[in-house]
């Protein structure tokens, strides 16, 4: 890594692109900006799993009769931490699943939280298709599995509904559209969140099933009805939905708006997963 700067200089010189254009390259006014910034470290580094006992973890497959399915439900806790706890609902990415949660690292981020002073809290996360959390059709209805089928498994495990919320990518998608049902949550949380300014951006992840039920359920379009929430909103920079995360931050004026260097992959999640359990254990 120590020669890449020099190497950067020497390849533009030899093509004779000057300072100017240097600059629009780390800037993606060229082609292939963020592969730059993202090759030189200025994309931030990678989070890292603190290294602390991991607490206790279920992961049970349970039938939604609102998914039409049997899907995962994990549980996971900070170490030492009794079983009854406050529970943040987390929410995946397109493409992961409830056990994603376990994979990154939460039951270790749980305990460091813990450590450092925050309420212990559970994390129950469900598997939600990749619909982002929205019945695509009344067959599988993952919003209606959160609202009506979640707390009654919660229930049954010695933990109540949850207080809070939180979600990456399209998890976040799901988190905003849970909240404004759910309006006695204390918090939710969001990164890099996964949000459609227009139709012409929403159509192209064919996850919706026409414009009116994406037009029904899109956050940037309901944002009174999240007013009354305590909202956190993390994206990187680099990042392909940050123009999406800040219209979500002028419409909402969240509690913390934190938009920094940084991209739409686990590195980043990471990097930001003890502010996020920071910022739930001051509302569980």
């Amino acid at each position: 890594m120590g020669r890449l700067p020099s190497r950067r200089v020497f390849l533009a010189g030899g093509l004779g692109v000057g300072a100017a254009a240097v600059t629009g390259v780390l800037t993606d006014v060229l082609p292939g900006g963020r592969r730059l910034r993202d090759l030189l470290g200025l994309t931030g580094p990678d989070g890292e799993v603190p290294d602390v006992p991991a607490g206790p973890v279920t992961v049970e497959r349970v039938r939604s009769a609102a998914r039409g399915q049997d899907i995962d439900l994990a549980i996971m806790r900070p170490a030492g931490a009794p079983k009854r706890l406050p529970v943040c609902l987390a929410l995946h990415g397109r493409g992961d699943r409830a056990r994603s949660f376990v994979d990154m690292g939460i039951p270790r981020f749980l305990t460091a939280a813990v450590r450092n002073g925050v309420r212990p809290f559970a994390v129950a996360a469900v598997d939600g298709g990749g619909t982002y959390f929205v019945a695509r059709d009344e067959k599988d209805d993952p919003q209606r599995m959160l609202v009506e089928e979640l707390p009654a498994w919660l229930d049954e495990r010695g933990l109540p509904s949850p207080t809070t919320a939180f979600g990456i990518s399209m998890g976040c998608f799901g988190a905003l559209r849970f909240a404004r049902t759910r309006q006695d949550l204390r918090a939710v949380a969001v990164v890099s969140p996964a949000l459609f300014r227009d139709w012409s951006e929403a159509r192209t992840r064919n996850a919706f099933r026409d414009e009116q039920q994406w037009a029904a359920n899109e956050p940037l379009r309901h944002t009174d009805d999240l007013k009354g929430t305590t909202l956190g909103v993390w994206c990187g920079t680099d990042d392909p939905f940050v123009d999406a995360a800040r219209e979500l931050i002028d419409r909402t004026h969240p509690k913390i708006a934190a938009i920094g260097p940084g991209t739409h992959e686990s590195g980043y999640f990471r990097r930001v997963t003890p502010d996020v359990m920071h910022f739930i254990g001051q509302s569980v």
